[in-house]
């Protein structure tokens, strides 16, 4: 068969390899060191990469400009509903710690890192908010419900009220990330058409949830602590008792 391409005679070499061995990219720059020792390329002929690889590369350029704008959109959507700055960045703190449980869970599964992947990290920023403002709600809940009963007076005050809006609260916390876990499992058991690519989608998210949860049962309380905390003086909760919900 005679085939052309761009008006030249064109020849085309098909090369099928094990993506769970290593994925695309890495396997292109291999064979295009090795192709270049071993074959010489005469004048007047061009050699090209192309297929997956030429997708990738595609996909890989808009990932550059789509990531930082989902970023952006997913803090001003937060602004927009806290109206608070420190709020949306607390948040937003989210990010690099459910990144940590993606990256694990994919190592574990021996998943490369793809496009499919970087879909599942974006869809994991939007779970991130999600829970991440369901947090910050029971915490400033309790909050104006200590300043409002007069019970914020000392930062053992403050401790209380934390305490009560997270640790007391960790029941609506995890049926919330629950439900979400529960609906990517099923993908993850998957062994249809496409399972692997919805897998590699899947994976981040799961593994994602996992530390962005504990994130937020163990360090939010934190930071909004040291956030309420100022010019608060230290001591121990005052006698009347604590908020009751």
């Amino acid at each position: 068969m005679i085939r052309n391409e761009n008006g030249l005679l064109a020849g085309y070499v098909y090369v099928d390899f094990d993506t769970s061995k290593i994925d695309i990219g890495s396997y292109v720059e291999r064979a295009k060191e090795a192709v270049a020792d071993a074959v010489k390329v005469p004048t007047g002929t061009s050699l090209t990469w192309s297929g997956q690889y030429e997708n990738m590369l595609r996909v890989r350029e808009r990932l550059k400009l789509v990531l930082p704008i989902t970023i952006v959109l997913i803090f001003g959507l937060l602004y927009m509903n806290t109206k608070s700055a420190t709020k949306a960045g607390i948040v937003m703190l989210a990010v690099p710690f459910s990144a940590i449980g993606a990256v694990w869970l994919m190592y574990a599964l021996g998943y490369n890192v793809s496009i499919a992947a970087w879909v599942g990290m974006i869809a994991l920023m939007g779970l991130d908010a999600e829970t991440g403002v369901f947090m910050l709600l029971f915490l400033d809940l309790s909050h104006d419900e200590a300043r409002k009963a007069g019970l914020l007076r000392t930062r053992g005050d403050l401790v209380e009220a934390i305490v009560h809006g997270a640790v007391k609260r960790v029941r609506p916390k995890a049926m919330t990330v629950a439900a979400a876990f529960m609906g990517l499992l099923p993908i993850m058991w998957s062994t249809g058409t496409g399972a692997d690519v919805m897998k590699r989608i899947a994976a981040p998210m799961v593994g994602g949830l996992v530390t962005s949860f504990a994130l937020e049962l163990l360090v939010y309380p934190a930071v909004y602590l040291l956030w309420k905390g100022k010019g608060l003086p230290a001591g121990e909760p005052t006698p009347e008792g604590t908020v009751t919900a």
